[in-house]
């Protein structure tokens, strides 16, 4: 048996929007104790009496989430401003939770430790890892990295990085009832759990590619020994570097792409700087979509997840798309959740949120990676 559960409020009080959620969770689990459990919450949220009053219903849980830039639900669809909790019951698949904290100090050590306090609970296999990581106090490619060392390469990584409505200065992540920040939470999931995942942008390569020549980190100087402000005004003119107009960061030795988003440049260095790092070396295009092709992407990461589903019928489905998506689509930004909704002719327990990047692998045969503007789709269920 593997069951999940969602409650979701968007009822401002903090108190009446958590004891919402509970009761709603209470309502469909019919007497079914919960394992483990995923918190997304806008930032304005009293957060440590959100956990407490969690803990308190369900003592015990491992539970992680953090901070959002927008909430997904199948009871209420589309949110901001709201609180959103998926609950796990099952006597076949385990789920730990650990948290690696003050990860901008160093990384790796850190993910490690989040590993290593998930899975000194179980003496199972890891099959799959949940994240909602920090996002503003350092890189998430670095921490995805230490994740991916930590882990193994055969365990694919997924979940989006903490928000807190695009105000870009402080995010908070959850573990059991503590509100932290510059932390990492997973859960790891073993034992017969199958899944499945998608993972779609909608924006399409156009141009001649080049390559990357000088980088660091987040900062592109120069694209084919040029300027990188020289590529983009080649494409575009006199137009800045702007979310609508995104590169295509190549995988290696592929055709699968992943995104990377600019948020600022410098006139005088010519150069650009993006929300995640970018590979030296890297072969690149730049990008450009429209309207549909971005709500037709969030239908397509949910028709792959499921097509590639081995099991009968899934328990649950969780999405993480970018904020980017939901500024660019403004009031449309719900119809991403609706397009997967039309897919089904059964109700799927359903939870996301909108992140500061999304992890997953690029295909069901890739190493995890990260993503900007891209909208990932994951399927959970047992045989």
């Amino acid at each position: 048996m593997f069951k999940t559960v969602v409650g979701h409020s968007n009822d401002p009080d903090s108190l009446s929007a958590v004891e919402e959620v509970i009761q709603q969770c209470v309502g469909s689990l019919t007497g079914d104790i919960p394992k483990a459990g995923v918190l997304f919450c806008a930032i304005d949220f009293e957060h440590s009496l959100i956990l407490q009053q969690i803990y308190q219903a369900f003592p015990g849980i491992e539970l992680i989430g953090g901070t959002t830039d927008g909430e997904i639900s199948s009871v209420l669809e589309f949110q901001q401003d709201s609180i959103t909790l998926m609950l796990f019951c099952s006597d076949e698949v385990e789920i730990y939770a650990g948290v690696g904290r003050n990860v901008s100090g160093d990384p790796i050590t850190v993910t490690k430790q989040a590993v290593e306090q998930a899975k000194a609970k179980s003496n199972a296999t890891p099959k799959l890892c949940l994240t909602h990581p920090e996002s503003l106090t350092t890189s998430g490619v670095s921490i995805l990295n230490g994740l991916k060392l930590a882990l193994g390469q055969d365990v694919p990584i997924f979940g989006g990085l903490a928000g807190d409505q695009s105000r870009y200065q402080n995010t908070y992540q959850f573990f059991q009832t503590e509100v932290l920040s510059d932390s990492v939470p997973i859960l790891l999931f073993s034992g017969t759990i199958l899944f499945s995942h998608g993972v779609a942008s909608g924006w399409h390569p156009i141009g001649q590619t080049s390559q990357v020549t000088k980088v660091d980190k987040n900062i592109l100087y120069e694209i084919d020994g040029k300027p990188a402000l020289d590529f983009y005004h080649h494409y575009l003119g006199l137009l800045p570097p702007s979310m609508e107009y995104p590169l295509a960061v190549f995988a290696h030795n592929g055709d699968n792409f992943y995104i990377r988003a600019p948020i600022a440049y410098n006139q005088e260095s010519g150069s650009i700087t993006f929300f995640a790092d970018i590979p030296d070396g890297a072969v690149i295009q730049i990008a450009e979509a429209g309207y549909e092709d971005i709500l037709a992407a969030s239908k397509a990461s949910f028709m792959n997840a499921l097509d590639n589903y081995l099991g009968v019928e899934p328990s649950a489905v969780l999405f993480f798309s970018c904020v980017a998506r939901r500024q660019i689509l403004g009031t449309r930004a719900k119809e991403e959740y609706q397009n997967t909704k039309l897919c089904l002719d059964y109700h799927l327990p359903g939870c996301g949120f909108y992140s500061y990047g999304e992890i997953a692998p690029i295909d069901k045969i890739s190493q995890t990676q990260f993503h900007n503007e891209t909208f990932v789709t994951l399927i959970l269920g047992t045989r």
